[in-house]
């Protein structure tokens, strides 16, 4: 970036406010990271709209922030960047027809909230989820047999590249675990995004079982209140550390760390063999393993980091970093860790499990001047 503020560039936005305080760690649900050069808090779709085009076409590098419950970023000032925080949060309900739209901005379990309210099915199982409305289609966030590609019609984006807005359809997305071709990339931003929902207060089909069973599902796809399968969720992420409480460093985290890794039927096959030399046949009939198209298997991260000996709260009392006390799925900050010491954790774990079975875990957060 230029030694010239980039203020003069966006001073005169309407519904812009320019912040020269915020750092990343007041930003993010990890609570690090240095102070950009600035906060641009964009409060309208066309302020985030404009904000985005003056920036890019000032070639200043910059950094789309909504919730930050999906970022690890570099402690070390300067960072060099302008963030874009969205605080555009509308959201509007078509009871009848079941279509929910939200602005990107919009908390995310705040929209959950609304859809139940207004007697819609099909979000419950993703209650809880920390972040905003805008990172759902990015990440295609999941959970508990649910994921926003069983819902999304559709996307309002700005297009980067040639600075048009308009509304995109899910199928253009390239939706699939953890994915979209949105994500990595930086091409567009999302400003909005249009979900269809069930009209009978029901629930999506119940396909994760240990959801299933604390609701007491006798049969395979059932369907429950809608609401009563949201407080179940909320319980088993509470359970997890995955519901963010401030005062909790159980929850200072970006939720799972790892994705699930997705691996040719013969890898899973290795790492079944592996399993069964160091840990035992009953341990290798129990390793989760699921279809997932073409040859391949989805193994649970969770499952392989316990079995690779990490334990709840490990390395211990009094480090920095650690992982979660609830799942060892989530690294969390205890309350002083650096980005340093969360890096240097995943890179132990990531490292340790692939030398147990051979399998590397990818890490779901976006990394903002650090890496693994």
């Amino acid at each position: 970036m230029a030694d010239s503020s980039p203020t003069p560039v966006l001073n005169d936005i309407d519904g812009a406010v320019l912040d020269e305080q915020t750092t990343l760690a007041d930003l993010t649900t990890f609570h690090v990271g240095a102070r950009p050069r600035l906060t641009v808090r964009c409060r309208t779709q066309d302020a985030v709209v404009e904000t985005v085009r003056r920036l890019d076409a000032a070639g200043v590098p910059l950094l789309v922030v909504g919730g930050g419950s999906n970022l690890l970023v570099a402690d070390e000032e300067p960072l060099d960047l302008v963030v874009v925080l969205i605080e555009c949060a509308g959201v509007s309900v078509e009871e009848d027809t079941g279509l929910l739209r939200a602005e990107a901005g919009a908390v995310w379990d705040e929209v959950v909230s609304t859809s139940l309210a207004a007697g819609l099915g099909g979000l419950e199982c993703l209650s809880g989820i920390p972040g905003s409305a805008g990172a759902t289609p990015v990440q295609n966030v999941g959970a508990y047999g649910a994921e926003i590609a069983d819902v999304l019609t559709r996307v309002r984006l700005l297009d980067r590249e040639t600075g048009e807005v308009s509304w995109v359809p899910a199928s253009a997305l390239d939706l699939s675990y953890r994915y979209s071709n949105l994500k990595f990339t930086a091409r567009a931003v999302v400003l909005e995004a249009e979900f269809q929902l069930r009209t009978d207060g029901l629930s999506a089909p119940l396909r994760f079982g240990e959801l299933a069973r604390r609701l007491g599902a006798s049969s395979a796809g059932e369907r429950r209140p809608a609401a009563e399968v949201r407080e179940v969720v909320l319980d088993l992420r509470r359970g997890k550390g995955m519901v963010l409480i401030p005062g909790d460093h159980d929850t200072w985290s970006a939720g799972s760390f790892f994705t699930n890794p997705i691996v040719p039927a013969q890898i899973a096959d290795s790492v079944q063999d592996k399993v069964r030399r160091s840990l035992g046949a009953e341990e290798a009939e129990s390793m989760p393993r699921f279809p997932a198209g073409e040859g391949k298997v989805k193994l649970s991260a969770a499952w392989l980091i316990d079995r690779a000996g990490f334990d709840r709260g490990y390395p211990g009392e009094g480090a920095p970093a650690r992982l979660s006390t609830r799942h060892t799925l989530a690294l969390t900050n205890r309350g002083e860790a650096s980005t340093g010491d969360i890096v240097a954790l995943a890179r132990d774990v990531r490292d340790g499990v692939n030398r147990a079975f051979g399998v590397r875990l990818e890490p779901e957060p976006i990394w903002v001047g650090c890496s693994l």
